[in-house]
């Protein structure tokens, strides 16, 4: 069932059931991402209400995102933007604030209580490929390509994707991918923790459907208490991480027994 659709700045957003679903729809550039991109993807967390449990990201076309719209670095820019080379020269304020702005497309994809799920083919470059590790699960299909390509450029990842990268593969690893700007290609990407699954291109939304279900299986609230659960883990001590267990143990208690009464 389609509860509600909309399409604008390249980007769709589609509601079936408990799963909404956002499509980076501008295939003819391999869906490169620019300001009016960030500013719909940073939108779509208002669509994600108590009754949605999985959020699905996917990219239409050859490549799910090629990464930055590559007139973001040219002097002309796009209409209505200002351009890279523009913010260059602008005092370290304005550079903080701009990316501050764009950061907050990439942010809440795992401080959403709902599960976020990224279906990856082609390539995913950059801005992509930072966008897909916002996510907490990547599936990948056997011709998806990663690349951090900013060190390339002379420029860093600064859309998140730092910290995400390092916990998923590593300092060591994550240095030498961005560094290097080389393409990590499917098979690689589940072996060192960036994907969960590669599978074939022509089973890939199967198999997205598939993984969703299976996050699904548990009831709602159990789910939802234990992605935030785990998010905390990353940075609580010992003692912090174990009073939090007890905390949303509590609150499971206390809806089971409400549930009961009820």
């Amino acid at each position: 069932m389609s509860d509600n659709f909309t399409e604008f700045d390249g980007v769709r957003i589609q509601r079936r059931d408990q799963v909404l679903h956002v499509t980076l729809a501008n295939p003819a550039h391999r869906n490169a991402q620019s300001p009016a991109t960030w500013r719909r993807l940073a939108s779509v967390e208002s669509y994600v209400t108590d009754e949605v449990r999985a959020v699905v990201l996917t990219g239409e076309g050859l490549s799910f995102c090629a990464g930055l719209d590559r007139r973001m670095l040219s002097p002309e820019g796009i209409e209505g933007e200002e351009s890279l080379i523009s913010l260059a020269s602008s005092e370290s304020a304005k550079i903080d604030e701009f990316i501050t702005i764009f950061q907050s497309a990439f942010t809440w994809w795992s401080e959403t209580p709902a599960i976020t799920v990224a279906a990856v083919q082609g390539h995913a470059i950059g801005a992509g490929f930072q966008l897909a590790l916002a996510c907490d699960l990547i599936v990948a299909a056997d011709n998806a390509l990663f690349a951090m390509r900013e060190t390339s450029l002379g420029l860093v990842p600064d859309l998140t994707g730092t910290s995400r990268l390092v916990k998923r593969v590593g300092y060591s690893k994550a240095l030498e991918i961005c560094s290097t700007g080389r393409f990590v290609d499917a098979d690689e990407a589940v072996r060192i923790g960036i994907a969960l699954s590669a599978v074939p291109l022509e089973e890939l939304g199967h198999h997205t459907d598939t993984v969703v279900a299976s996050l699904m299986t548990a009831p709602a609230g159990a789910v939802r208490e234990l992605k935030s659960l785990l998010r905390a883990a990353e940075v609580n001590s010992p003692a912090e991480q174990h009073r939090a267990e007890r905390v949303a143990q509590a609150n499971r208690f206390a809806d089971l027994n409400a549930a009961m009464e009820g």
